[in-house]
């Protein structure tokens, strides 16, 4: 089922208001109040642009709380993701951020990963203690078929071999995510 437009705003303006808290200090979010979906728990990731690039992008395949937690918490960490850490999202800043929330389905294994659907589907490659994943879009936005999708999934993402998603010790999930963001 769809999330409906105003739990949509709602998830928006708790990560809007959590990057701004995790920067400025201003108060957290307030507790929204509670529909289906705000009190599911479900995966989730919250991506922060600025002009097209990214500034932090965090989430989570297992909740340990609600949506209408989590997407805070995610936020949070997004604004201080670790690949910024040199480079971090100022007050200044704040205003041309651009905010997406990505909420996901729960995690399937595949037998055959040729056989997920590019833009789709999202890739969750582990091996032993290593892992990566890719949200849907990444393919199709760097123009990838499926098994450039799990090749890169694995080598820059998981820290494995590139055609580590052949191996059989290798587990391949894959999930839909539906995204939203501001303005949209």
């Amino acid at each position: 089922m769809p999330i409906s437009t105003q739990d949509r705003q709602t998830l928006l303006t708790l990560a809007r208001s959590s990057v701004t808290h995790a920067v400025t200090g201003d108060p957290p979010p307030q507790a929204p109040p509670p529909s289906e979906i705000l009190t599911a728990q479900r995966g989730c990731f919250v991506t922060l642009t600025n002009a097209g690039r990214l500034r932090g992008c965090i989430g989570t395949f297992s909740p340990h709380g609600p949506l209408a937690a989590m997407i805070p918490q995610m936020a949070i960490h997004a604004s201080r993701d670790p690949r910024f850490t040199h480079n971090p999202i100022t007050e200044h800043e704040l205003p041309q951020i651009h905010v997406e929330v990505s909420v996901l389905s729960p995690l399937e294994p595949i037998d055959d990963p040729l056989s997920l659907t590019v833009g789709v589907h999202g890739i969750y490659i582990t091996q032993g203690h290593r892992g990566g994943c890719f949200l849907p879009e990444v393919a199709t936005d760097q123009g990838w078929d499926a098994e450039q999708f799990l090749t890169q999934c694995c080598a820059g993402k998981a820290g494995l071999a590139p055609t580590a998603w052949q191996d059989p010790a290798t587990e391949v999930r894959v999930f839909t995510s539906e995204k939203f963001g501001e303005g949209e």
